[in-house]
């Protein structure tokens, strides 16, 4: 699997914490992880654990961004780009991941899962954060 593909997967269990909770979510994330046929366990296990370590910084992560956007808090955010945002912002704070890179995967990932206007509003978000 390619670093975009296990990013993407990271993404999108990131993304489905903000509609469970407990117990459901970790049924779900399982689930989620075992249709990935295609990955082995050290990937799988990989994503569950980048996952899991942005899930439990949600809180932190969160308030960053409320702290650097005006108007535009977490809680009006489309889900689809705050889950984006809070990848990257992981990525960058605690992974060292450069920042342009992790902005560009994030604007990809925007672009490809939110809507029209994701990749701008991200790559908008992100800058603030930087």
């Amino acid at each position: 699997m390619t670093r975009r593909e296990i990013r993407e997967a990271v993404f999108k269990i990131v993304y489905m914490s903000d509609f469970y909770s407990g117990k459901e979510a970790e049924e779900q994330a399982a689930t989620f992880l075992s249709g990935l046929d295609e990955m082995t366990d050290d990937e799988k296990k990989e994503i569950e654990g980048r996952a899991d370590s942005i899930i439990e910084k949600k809180a932190e992560l969160d308030a960053a961004i409320n702290e650097k956007t005006s108007g535009w808090k977490t809680s009006r955010m489309p889900k689809t780009d705050l889950a984006a945002i809070r990848l990257a912002l992981y990525e960058m704070q605690e992974e060292g991941l450069d920042a342009g890179i992790a902005i560009n995967e994030a604007v990809d990932i925007a672009k490809k899962y939110g809507d029209e206007n994701s990749g701008s509003f991200v790559n908008g978000v992100l800058a603030r954060l930087v």
